[in-house]
C-alpha cells in the first residue's frame, strides 16, 4: 500500500527526503502550499522549531494518523488538538548525550568567557583577552533543573569537574540520587540559592513556561550563572536582561530563545552572555540518529498503527 507522507514547511535533508519515499508520495511544504497538499496524507513530518497548531491540525484529512516530530521535544505540537481528533504524536529520543555535550561546553564557554576572550584575539587585542576573568567551574554547585534522560547526562559529567549536584523536578529519582550523588531540592528556591550555576534541562509545558522570571532570577546567587538548552520560553528574557544589568547574575549560556529565531537584541551586548543558534543536536551522527528513528517510527505506524516512540 502507497502512503502519503507530509512534509514540514523546513527543509529535510536530500537522504531523508529520499527515505520517504519508500513509503509512497511525498509532498514537501516549501513555498506555498496549494490547497490539496493536505488532502489524503496518512504523517505529517514536523521538526522541533515547526509549530504545528491547532488550526492546521484541524486542517488534516480524517487519513492523517501520526505527527512524527523530529526532536526530542513536543511544546512545538497542539497535543490536545491530537488527541482530540486522535492522531498519535512520536518523538525521536536520540539527543541526549549530544546535548548534554553541548550544555557542559556552554557552561565551561560562559564560565570562562571564552567568546570574549576569542573575540579580542582576533580583534588582535591580545593583552585584553587574556586580562577577562572568568569564574572557576571545577568544585562549584550546580543545580539542574530537570533530572530526566539529558540533565542526569549533564550531571554525569560535571561530576569530572569535582562538582556539587543538586537537582529539581516533579519528584526525586533515589537512583539518580545514589548513581550520580546528586541532591534532591523539592523547592526550586532552595536549589536557586544553593547553586552557583543553574543549568535548565526541563521540558516546556504550560507549568514550567517563563520558570526562570524576575522572582526567581532574584533568589539566584548573586553572580551565578544561567545556563538555557532546554527551550527558550523557559525564561522571561526581558526580566533575565534586567537581571544582567544590574550585575545581580555572573553571566548566561543560551542555546535556546524565547522568541527563536529572533534574539532579544539587548542580549547581544553583553560581554559574559554566551549565544548559540539551537545546536544542542547538531552533529552529523545525532541528526543521522534523528532521522532513522523518525523513519523507524513511521515505519512502525504504517505497518503496526503505532509509532516506537509515542507521545500521544
Amino acid at each position: 500500500m502507497s502512503d502519503t507522507i507530509l512534509v514540514t514547511a523546513r527543509t529535510l535533508p536530500r537522504p531523508m527526503m529520499q527515505a520517504l519515499e519508500q513509503f509512497g508520495e511525498v509532498r514537501p511544504g516549501d513555498g506555498q502550499p496549494g490547497p490539496g497538499y493536505l488532502a489524503g496524507a496518512s504523517v505529517y513530518v514536523s521538526t522541533s522549531v515547526d509549530p504545528v497548531p491547532a488550526e492546521l491540525i484541524e486542517r488534516f484529512g480524517p487519513e492523517l494518523g501520526l505527527i512524527a516530530n523530529l526532536g526530542v521535544g513536543t511544546d512545538n505540537i497542539d497535543l490536545a488538538a491530537a488527541a482530540a481528533r486522535g492522531i498519535q504524536v512520536s518523538n525521536t529520543p536520540v539527543v541526549t548525550e549530544d546535548t548534554a555535550d553541548l550544555t557542559l561546553a556552554l557552561l565551561l564557554a560562559t564560565c570562562r568567557r571564552l567568546s570574549t576572550c576569542e573575540r579580542q584575539l582576533r580583534d588582535g587585542n591580545w593583552a585584553a583577552g587574556a586580562q577577562t576573568l572568568g569564574q572557576r567551574v571545577h568544585g562549584k554547585t550546580l543545580g539542574i533543573v530537570g533530572f530526566g534522560a539529558i540533565g542526569q547526562a549533564v550531571a554525569r559529567r560535571a561530576a569530572g569537574f569535582g562538582m556539587e549536584l543538586l537537582y529539581h523536578g516533579p519528584r526525586r529519582k533515589d537512583d539518580a540520587d545514589s548513581d550520580l550523588g546528586a541532591t534532591y531540592c523539592a523547592d526550586l528556591a532552595q536549589l536557586l540559592q544553593a547553586s552557583d550555576i543553574v543549568s535548565l534541562n526541563c521540558p516546556l509545558t504550560p507549568e514550567t513556561r517563563h520558570l526562570i522570571n524576575e522572582a526567581t532570577l532574584a533568589q539566584m546567587k548573586p553572580g551565578a550563572v544561567l545556563i538555557n538548552t532546554g527551550r527558550g520560553p523557559l525564561v522571561d528574557e526581558a526580566a533575565l536582561v534586567q537581571a544582567l544589568a544590574s550585575g545581580h547574575l555572573g553571566g548566561a549560556g543560551l542555546d535556546v530563545f524565547e522568541f527563536e529565531p529572533e534574539v532579544t537584541p539587548e542580549l547581544l551586548a553583553f560581554d559574559n552572555v554566551t549565544l548559540l543558534p539551537h545546536i544542542g543536536s547538531a552533529t552529523g551522527e545525532c541528526r543521522a540518529d534523528i532521522a532513522q528513528r523518525a523513519m523507524a517510527n513511521i515505519q512502525a505506524f504504517l505497518t503496526t498503527g503505532a509509532p516506537l516512540d509515542r507521545c500521544v
